[in-house]
């Protein structure tokens, strides 16, 4: 998985909320200042005028005769707005200069009332010399507010389209890292598995990218497997299925029964070599790698039992002494099957390698400090030190050695190990004089039971 990288990933959700709040923020104060100050206008002049109005209404007819008809409102919205003054005993004061008249009887405060053909709202204050009568029509009322609230609202409508370009930009400026990485996606060829680009990506993006990097690893892994296998199993292959051709042609030239039968016995043999090698083959390609399976509790010294006892017969067939020893109990977290034929190729290579009459001993211990330690010692000629490391790799086998070893089983041993992360370590056998191949858990891979 690719490293995170030092710097702080911006945050894709963060910056768009910045961002966005940022240009709404900047429109509503734009708004909020154009509105203001249109409502402020407008409200000023519309109480203006009715102050006027009815200061001048309330003057009577010293009003009228000073300042004429034209002061009392006979100008725009005269016919909007009615003052009447009544006297206590009915009779009319004072009447603004308005075709429509109101009914001298009323609700004092504020009433809703229909006259001539318009409905009206008006105010009624009582005093104890006259009743005040202060009355407009709704429909102008209902016009101003309609002018008012399209002054309001024309620019935010003036605003929405260039709002909407900000928006439009700023997403398109937060989520360019991600357009990028799907250009880079798209340009791709079927082999490309290299890992993605992490620079510059949001924070909400970037773990996925990474999974996207550990996936295209593992992919690019299983090829190079793929490749490996098939490559191992051509070159392996050739020189068996060679063999089985030229004994089967021995079998056609043999003149004799006693010819035919060791004819027949050579060809068996290089079938069951040919068979062991394909086996290995599938094994080493099964085991080498991703991990299947869920990890469980596997008792070492259990495996080590079952595969002396799988063994056993070939052993008797040599006079080799084959046994399990070491602890009776060691758990370690790993897949069970894995690290049995982990243990039947230790076993199988220590079986070949030891002379007819041999040792072969299985030692599973805990170490001191905690670490575990799967080891087969034999009583073979040993590997020289020169040559231990070597024979991990697969289809390496030191040289002189006897048999018709594939050079696989060690591979085997190798590739599980470092699945279950442990370590394979050849080194002499202090016990029986030949070689030991050690796998070694950590500290910390033991189970408690």
């Amino acid at each position: 998985m690719t490293p995170p990288s030092d710097r702080a990933s911006p945050s894709l959700r963060a910056r768009l909320t910045a961002l966005l709040l940022l240009a709404v923020l900047i429109t509503a104060l734009v708004q909020a200042a154009i509105t203001w100050r249109t409502a402020l206008a407008e409200t000023e002049a519309v109480f203006d005028a009715q102050m006027e109005r009815v200061a001048l209404s309330l003057t009577g007819g010293l009003a009228a005769s000073v300042l004429g008809d034209d002061a009392l409102g006979r100008g725009r919205g005269a016919e909007e707005l009615i003052v009447q003054i009544w006297r206590a005993d009915g009779i009319m004061l004072y009447r603004s200069p308005s075709a429509q008249l109101l009914p001298p009887q009323t609700v004092i405060g504020f009433s809703n009332v229909r006259a001539g053909g318009q409905d009206w709202r008006v105010y009624a204050l009582e005093t104890p010399i006259q009743v005040i009568q202060i009355a407009q029509a709704e429909r102008a009322r209902r016009r101003m507010a309609g002018q008012l609230a399209l002054r309001a609202v024309l620019p935010v409508a003036l605003l929405a389209p260039v709002l909407m370009l900000i928006v439009w930009w700023v997403v398109g400026r937060a989520l360019a890292p991600i357009a990028r990485l799907r250009r880079q996606l798209a340009a791709r060829g079927a082999g490309d598995l290299a890992p993605l680009p992490t620079d510059g990506l949001p924070a909400e993006v970037r773990p996925l990218v990474e999974e996207m990097n550990g996936l295209l690893a593992r992919l690019a892994a299983a090829w190079q497997q793929l490749a490996d296998f098939t490559a191992d199993a051509a070159h392996e292959l050739r020189s068996p299925l060679a063999a089985l051709r030229l004994q089967v042609q021995g079998l056609q030239r043999a003149g004799s029964e006693a010819e035919r039968a060791q004819a027949t016995g050579r060809l068996l043999a290089g079938v069951d070599r040919a068979t062991r090698l394909v086996e290995q083959l599938l094994a080493l390609a099964r085991h080498d790698g991703a991990a299947r399976g869920t990890p469980a509790p596997v008792d070492l010294a259990a495996l080590a039992r079952h595969a002396v006892h799988d063994a056993a017969a070939e052993a008797r067939a040599r006079g080799i002494v084959l046994a399990a020893t070491g602890d009776p109990v060691l758990t370690v977290t790993g897949q069970s099957e894995a690290l049995a034929v982990l243990l039947r190729n230790l076993v199988d290579n220590a079986l070949r390698h030891a002379p007819d009459g041999g040792q072969v001993r299985v030692l599973v211990r805990r170490l001191p400090g905690g670490a575990a330690e799967l080891a087969v010692d034999d009583s073979g000629p040993g590997i020289a030190p020169g040559e231990r490391q070597r024979v991990l790799d697969r289809f390496y086998r030191v040289p002189g050695t006897a048999g018709h070893g594939s050079g696989l089983g060690l591979a085997i041993v190798q590739a599980v190990a470092r699945r279950h992360g442990a370590q394979v370590v050849v080194e002499s056998s202090p016990t029986l004089g030949g070689a030991r191949v050690a796998v070694r858990w950590p500290v910390g891979a033991l189970r408690q039971r």
